[in-house]
C-alpha cells in the first residue's frame, strides 16, 4: 500500500509531490474553509481521478511548473474516494464536474476552471487576480 501511496497519496492532510504541498481535500466541511481562505488568498482545488493516466499526466505537469506557492493554497481531491465532494463542488462553485479539473476560488466563487490538457500553470498565472 505505501507503493501506491507514493504514486498516488493517502488521505494524510498534506502530501508534498513535485513543487507542490497539497492540502488534501478529503472532507465536505473542508470547501467552507476553502471558501473563506479564498476571501484573502486565492485557492486552486485540482481534481484527479487516479485510474485515469491522462489525469495523471496532468497532475505531473501541473506539479512540476507550480510555483505559486505565496500566491494560492492548493487542495487536491481523489475523486475514487471522494466523489461526494467532487459533487457539491460542481454544485457550490457552478462548475461541470470533469476529471482531471482545476478550479480557481477567489471570494468564494469559480473564477476559472479548466480540465485535461488546458491545465497549465502559466494560463493559471494570467487569471491570478
Amino acid at each position: 500500500m505505501g507503493f501506491l501511496n507514493s504514486i498516488f497519496g493517502s488521505s494524510d492532510e498534506q502530501q508534498n509531490h513535485g513543487n507542490i504541498t497539497w492540502n488534501q481535500l478529503t472532507d465536505l466541511g473542508q470547501l467552507n474553509e476553502i471558501i473563506d481562505i479564498s476571501t484573502t488568498k486565492p485557492v486552486v482545488i485540482f481534481k484527479h481521478s487516479t485510474r485515469c493516466s491522462i489525469s495523471r499526466m496532468a497532475l505531473k505537469q501541473f506539479e512540476n511548473e507550480f510555483d505559486l506557492h505565496e500566491k494560492v493554497t492548493p487542495y487536491f481531491l481523489d475523486l475514487l474516494n471522494h466523489r461526494d465532494i467532487s459533487n457539491e463542488i460542481a454544485t457550490r462553485f457552478e462548475v461541470t464536474h470533469q476529471s482531471p479539473q482545476l478550479i480557481l476560488i477567489q471570494d468564494g466563487k469559480s473564477v476559472y476552471n479548466v480540465s485535461h490538457s488546458d491545465i497549465q500553470v502559466e494560463d493559471l498565472k494570467t487569471k491570478l487576480q
